[in-house]
């Protein structure tokens, strides 16, 4: 990968925001949660270098240039500045009536999850202005009924339903307006929003593919094309048909964020590691460095808490565990942060992670959910993630009574995303309560009621995918049930589950060891050493002492 190019940029970016950041001050804008990536209004050069989008309306000249801003800022999710980018052309020509199109679509917030009700009020707020002043073609129109789909019934109609109706919509808008490339591009992320987790054949995901790559190639610039691409390729038997996106989309938004941000998606489904590391990097500086100047320090951007979920992620593969530690502490000095399920995702998942992806099953007890008076209670399925790590680690430690607790939690917070008609993550949560369950079974001696339960788990994780918010499960099943098969002393049937994590969740840190442990005690020694190899270069520069990695020296110099 060159990054090198990508990374000039966002250090201009970067250099361009801390100076605006220092010598005039930004004031926050208030915003409903869930569509406030940043929560923070920004202040945004016309130039900025955001990608190229034509997006024709019936609007005086000086507001269709303030709306193609607009809608380039959308397609990045950079929402709060593309929300205000449309406010002004409402303020440009107050007859035009898509600007509220463009606010409603940027009220949804990040698409793949439920918008919280106070956005879903503004955003219907936005749609009735556009129903009230009508389309001026019946083009536009079409895009005001697509929009006022997805809003329709919002207090008694779940997310996915809406989501559903607004994908037919922009179907048929396609089909009445062939030629519309904005409403192409739409679309295929209305697909991407739709696609079912469950399905392997990738339906939503190849018509996706289908529109956007003839796309990509007559319209390299544009913003929407690759990362929706990105998005329709995050899939390990996808992946690597994202990576032409991936290695594009930075450098041709680098004043958005997520746009610095998304490549990692591809990266990580690859094992690329460390081009993870630096283009969170890069993602995580320009999306801090955009909190006003009066900003409390201990304040943390969503955009930036997502970016370092990715980093720990990565740096955990390396076994740069200090560098994992650096964010642990940096998350733990977190007050406030601004949006919603994201910030609260990262903030549970990244303590989680370094203690699981270390195997310290001792620290688990001590994990708590920070800040501990943010509202957890609207996010079951992040408070879950710190609760898995607990119990995981107390069952492996051997803390029966302690690890039931957390397993009864799991229960409830399973008990209230089924509530909410959350199918994806209770089904996640049930998961991680399938495994708990497994090896507190282990932990009591009841061998074959665990090795079942983690059975049950890997085939319940093979009939999903992960969700875009994480860069992959806190501990991948078929890893844990070879880990299970491997405290069983049964290497030989461990072998094949380490080696099936890996086609899913490559390149990771416990997926080679666990491969060449399980080779080593099965006796097959050619397959231990080409796996303790291939561990040995992924820690090349390793910044900690893991007992595996002398393990592996071991072995090799014998």
């Amino acid at each position: 990968m060159n990054l090198r190019a990508l990374l000039g940029n966002v250090c201009l970016w970067l250099c361009i925001l801390l100076f605006l950041a220092g010598c005039v001050p930004i004031q926050a804008v208030p915003q409903p949660e869930a569509t406030d990536m940043e929560g923070h209004e920004h202040t945004m050069d016309a130039a900025a270098e955001l990608g190229t989008v034509d997006f024709p309306i019936s609007c005086s000249s000086e507001a269709q240039e303030e709306f193609n801003q607009g809608v380039a800022l959308l397609h990045s999710f950079f929402f709060p500045p593309a929300i205000k980018s449309f406010e002004k052309v409402i303020e440009l020509d107050s007859t035009c009536a898509m600007p509220y199109w463009g606010i409603a679509m940027s009220r949804l917030g990040i698409p793949w999850s439920p918008t919280p009700a106070d956005a879903l009020a503004a955003g219907q707020e936005a749609v009735d202005a556009a129903l009230a002043l009508g389309g001026k073609t019946p083009r536009e129109q079409a895009y005001i009924d697509a929009i006022a789909a997805f809003y329709q019934d919002y207090a008694t109609q779940d997310h996915g339903t809406r989501a559903r109706a607004y994908e037919a919509a922009m179907a048929q808008l396609v089909a009445d307006f062939p030629d519309d490339l904005e409403a192409k591009v739409f679309y295929a992320l209305a697909l991407n929003i739709t696609a079912s987790p469950t399905d392997k054949t990738y339906a939503n995901q190849t018509k996706a593919r289908e529109i956007l790559e003839p796309l990509m190639a007559e319209h390299p610039n544009h913003p929407g094309v690759v990362h929706y691409l990105i998005h329709t390729n995050d899939y390990p038997s996808l992946a690597a048909q994202g990576l032409e996106a991936a290695e594009r989309y930075a450098s041709i938004a680098p004043a958005a964020p997520h746009a610095l941000h998304m490549p990692s998606h591809i990266f990580t489904r690859l094992g690329y590691w460390q081009e993870s590391i630096e283009t969170n990097r890069a993602s995580a500086e320009v999306a801090q460095a955009s909190l006003p100047v009066d900003a409390a320090p201990d304040t943390a951007v969503e955009q930036a808490l997502h970016d370092k979920d990715y980093m720990m992620y990565a740096y955990l593969q390396l076994a740069q565990d200090g560098a994992a530690k650096d964010l642990v502490d940096e998350i733990g000095a977190v007050k406030q942060a601004t949006g919603g399920f994201t910030a609260a995702y990262a903030l549970a998942a990244m303590p989680a992670r370094y203690v699981l992806e270390r195997g310290a099953w001792d620290e688990a007890a001590s994990l708590t959910l920070n800040p501990p008076d943010r509202a957890w209670e609207r996010f079951p399925q992040a408070e879950a993630a710190l609760v898995f790590a607990r119990g995981l680690g107390a069952a492996r430690r051997g803390d029966v009574a302690a690890a039931n607790q957390e397993l009864e939690r799991l229960h409830e917070l399973h008990d209230a995303l089924v509530a909410a008609n959350d199918a994806y993550w209770s089904g996640q949560v049930e998961i991680q309560t399938t495994e708990v369950a497994a090896w507190i079974a282990l932990a009591e001696g009841k061998n074959d009621e665990a090795r079942t339960l983690m059975q049950t788990a890997a085939a319940q994780e093979d009939l999903t995918e992960k969700h875009p918010v994480t860069p992959g499960p806190l501990k991948p099943a078929h890893e844990l049930l070879g880990e299970l098969l491997l405290a069983l002393n049964e290497p030989a049937a461990a072998l094949p589950e380490f080696e099936q994590s890996q086609q899913i969740e490559p390149n990771r840190f416990w997926g080679w060891y666990g491969a060449a442990r399980a080779a080593e005690l099965a006796g097959d020694s050619d397959t231990a050493k080409s796996n303790y190899r291939q561990l040995l270069t992924l820690v090349a520069n390793a910044d900690s002492e893991r007992p595996e990695i002398e393990q592996a020296q071991t072995f090799l110099a014998e």
